[in-house]
């Protein structure tokens, strides 16, 4: 009996041990989470607040630009600019999800910065030669529009005086819905570039493009390693 008696009570100290060391790893896994989710929260906002203050400043810039000429407004810095923040935002994209709510509403603001660039281009005048931009519509279940992003990258760093403009055609933003309407873009003609007015659905290549913009072809491109 007593026999007995001591194999239960060993066997209830085993389940005690086998309760706390799991009560232990939940514990260190919910503060773990906790932890990294508070991490990851604050360097989201670290880089929203980033992302904002450069969309800001570029807004500014607009204003002072929409009172310049052609050639003053063309050398500025703006539309390098607006690549870098392009690049902070697929950053953020990759980083906290295309879905982050935070994420989604820096991509709208930074396609309405886009438009108003584009729009801003259209009006200069004096202007010796045309400027050279392209509209891309795209969307992330797009199976050639990843494709056709590292086109356009690449033309625009061996063409600097290329201005592509990049929208997210699943994008919940009304003056992008206006600019794909105008032009009669739909989900199923993606991806889409606008050259001179006038939509050319499906994968381009290199060559292609450049045939649709001859203007690239006098102009040396810049090297790149």
């Amino acid at each position: 009996m007593l026999h007995v008696l001591c194999s239960m009570i060993k066997m209830w100290k085993n389940y005690v041990y086998a309760f706390c060391i799991t009560v232990a790893i939940f514990a260190t896994a919910f503060y773990l989470g906790n932890y990294f989710g508070d991490k990851k929260i604050n360097e989201l906002r670290a880089t929203e607040s980033q992302i904002a203050l450069d969309i800001l400043s570029s807004e500014t810039e607009f204003a002072l630009l929409g009172e310049l000429s052609c050639p003053e407004a063309q050398n500025s810095l703006l539309s390098q600019e607006l690549n870098s923040l392009g690049e902070k935002l697929d950053y953020s994209e990759e980083k906290f999800g295309t879905d982050n709510s935070d994420v989604i509403a820096l991509k709208k603001q930074y396609s309405l910065l886009e438009i108003k660039d584009y729009l801003l281009i259209k009006k200069l005048k004096d202007c010796p030669r045309s400027p050279v931009t392209i509209l891309y519509f795209y969307a992330d279940n797009c199976p050639n529009c990843e494709r056709e992003g590292y086109v356009l990258t690449y033309l625009r760093e061996h063409y600097p005086e290329l201005r592509v403009y990049s929208f997210d055609f699943n994008l919940e933003l009304s003056a992008l819905q206006t600019l794909a309407s105008i032009y009669g873009i739909t989900a199923e003609k993606l991806p889409v570039l606008v050259i001179k007015r006038t939509p050319q659905s499906g994968f381009k290549t290199v060559e292609e493009v450049k045939a649709l913009l001859p203007e690239l072809r006098t102009t040396t491109p810049t090297k790149t390693d």
